[in-house]
């Protein structure tokens, strides 16, 4: 018992103190998420589709290439062909990663387009700002590799144009220098509760984050010692709670006390985040799930150069809305579709005759019964316990179909456009549990507002007192030991 308490002691000096800056940031992470482009904001700010003069193909369109991914809207004044090679579909976890297209055609001249200069990457930065309704104007763009808030997709988009302006939000609108996309945008309000919330609770600071394997292995084994340190902590808490006589009682007084109780009353729950912080990192692929980059290329069966070939030569003759911002190949089963969107996020799917082509449940389930069987598929009017809004809002109505695999593999399906939105698998499923369930508390029951404040801030506030107590008695006794070093 001698050891435990020794090792409590004294790892709970340094890493006490990392715990006590996660649960402090924790309180920020409750409201204030790490800044990103939503979705929706970045069809917001897409300008109209302008397809008078298209469409020209490009030159290298070879009949018998795969693309995963193909799209128009519009860059600098013209309608671009946005690429993606069907490589590595397995990678690709969830659609908003999928969105990355790396090949980019000019579709009035059938080339790629020629670089962007700074003052053509500030008018883009200009015209997407103001129609997500940014008041001010753009300053002079920075060609950077990536910075703070860039760190989670700056490898796909690099080098990127940082572009401020002088509204009173502060934004900031990163733009990718090779394509024309804008990949990210934050505000004032955003960076500073960013620093104090997802920075410190992720161990995100640049320096180590541009480095993906380094920063993983640190998070991992920090979690490994805080579970260690918080089960010896256990240990010592109960031995001591026991008096020689078999009574109960607790055997400290002022801070120490305090830290005991908490310790008592809370240490299986310290133990239960900072385990399932642990497993959000996945360490060692403990629960690695591909399902998502692999059944998206399974339903949607792929996408020809001959597809691209006839989605640019139906293009102009589709009835768009004024306000298309976008269009996109949606395939099923290997049957090539289009999607188009507009600013607000409506869709309208057409066939490759350019003729309108809504989404049949029959349809979806002649595409899902040639990958095997189906043991139910129904259309999802609100959320389930793996499809959801928590932070961010999803995607409804739609479809959701339970395979008859092994690993009872759900696919949340778009009702309108056919898209595979999210893949739920077995690894999957008990990610959702481990990481969600338990680190975010995230339950159907108790998600609803204020409910789910009222139950965690006190729980927080209390793993908060449980690693300050005890990272403040650990420094006091390092400083009492130092000092009676000294005078010996």
């Amino acid at each position: 018992m001698r050891s435990i308490l020794f090792a409590h002691r004294w790892l709970g000096v340094v890493l006490g103190l990392v715990m006590t800056v996660w649960c402090l940031s924790g309180f920020v992470m409750l409201y204030v998420d790490y800044p990103r482009l939503l979705p929706a904001e970045r069809l917001q700010g897409l300008a109209p589709l302008d397809l008078s003069a298209c469409c020209t193909a490009p030159a290298g369109l070879a009949e018998g290439a795969e693309w995963a991914a193909a799209r128009i809207e519009m860059r600098d004044g013209n309608p671009v062909l946005r690429l993606r090679p069907a490589s590595d579909p397995g990678r690709l976890r969830n659609a908003e990663q999928a969105r990355a297209m790396p090949l980019l055609t000019d579709l009035n001249t059938g080339r790629q387009p020629e670089a962007l200069e700074p003052e053509r990457v500030r008018m883009l930065a200009q015209n997407f700002a103001e129609r997500i309704g940014v008041q001010g104007d753009a300053g002079q763009p920075e060609q950077i590799i990536q910075d703070q808030w860039t760190v989670q997709n700056a490898r796909r988009h690099q080098p990127l144009y940082r572009v401020p302006f002088d509204d009173d939000a502060g934004t900031v609108i990163y733009i990718a220098a090779a394509s024309g996309e804008v990949v990210q945008q934050t505000t004032a309000h955003e960076r500073f509760w960013g620093w104090l919330g997802a920075v410190p609770h992720w161990l995100y600071p640049t320096l180590l984050r541009q480095d993906t394997a380094l920063w993983a292995q640190v998070v991992i084994w920090l979690s490994l010692a805080g579970c260690f340190l918080t089960i010896t902590g256990l240990v010592v808490g109960i031995q001591r709670l026991r008096r020689r006589d078999g009574s109960l009682s607790i055997p400290y007084r002022g801070l120490w006390r305090w830290h005991h109780i908490t310790g008592l009353t809370a240490g299986v729950l310290t133990l239960t985040w900072v385990l399932s912080g642990l497993l959000s990192m996945n360490p060692w692929g403990l629960l690695d799930s591909t399902a998502g980059g692999l059944w998206r290329a399974r339903l949607a069966g792929g996408i020809s150069g001959a597809d691209i070939a006839r989605m640019l030569a139906i293009a102009p003759t589709l009835p768009l809305p004024p306000d298309t911002v976008e269009m996109e190949a949606t395939p099923l089963d290997g049957r090539l579709y289009l999607t188009i969107r507009t600013g607000n996020g409506i869709q309208q799917r057409f066939d490759a005759q350019g003729h309108a082509a809504p989404l049949q449940q029959t349809d979806l389930a002649a595409a899902l019964a040639g990958l095997g069987p189906v043991a139910e598929l129904a259309l999802m009017q609100g959320p389930d316990d793996y499809y959801y809004s928590h932070k961010f809002p999803i995607r409804l109505p739609v479809y959701r179909a339970i395979l008859a695999d092994a690993d009872q593999t759900r696919l949340y399906i778009d009702a309108e456009s056919g898209q595979l939105l999210r893949a739920v698998d077995g690894p999957a499923r008990a990610f959702r549990w481990w990481q969600d369930g338990l680190h975010s508390l995230d339950f159907a029951w108790m998600r609803a507002r204020p409910l789910w404040d009222l139950i965690i801030l006190p729980l927080l506030a209390a793993v908060t007192l449980v690693c300050a107590t005890g990272t403040w008695m650990g420094i006091r006794r390092l400083r009492r030991d130092l000092r009676s070093r000294r005078r010996k």
